[in-house]
């Protein structure tokens, strides 16, 4: 069993930066392949990219485009989304997600863990 919790949101304004954490709790964390999402205001879900359990192997969606880092620290059980260049359609609750498989977190469907989110909003 698998815990997460997101932390850093906030608000920021156009261009800004921010990192969020996200913090796990249970067993084998490093045995779990962690990704974020983003849920913005009347959207549907969206995939945002992942790091394997070794932390060597990240992946993202195309929208990223260099603005969104992931990296993890697995002594501290922590994965974190550095994002810059943020613009105000950044906008949104983000959430932090854990499965075996990449291919679930990529697919966004049967994923074992989700946290509960953290909101970011961009001001224009």
């Amino acid at each position: 069993q698998v815990q997460l919790q997101e932390s850093g949101g906030g608000l920021v304004q156009n261009g800004g930066s921010l990192r969020l954490s996200c913090t796990a709790s249970g067993r084998d964390f490093s045995a779990y392949t962690t990704g974020w999402f983003r849920q913005a205001p009347g959207k549907d879900r969206e995939y945002i990219g992942y790091v394997t359990g070794s932390g060597l192997t990240t992946s993202y969606a195309s929208f990223v485009k260099g603005r969104f880092t992931i990296s993890r620290a697995n002594a501290e059980n922590t994965v974190t989304l550095q994002m810059n260049s943020l613009k105000p359609e950044d906008t949104a609750v983000y959430f932090c997600a854990a499965d075996r498989t990449a291919g679930a977190l990529v697919d966004g469907r049967d994923i074992e863990y989700w946290g509960k989110g953290t909101l970011v909003t961009v001001s224009s």
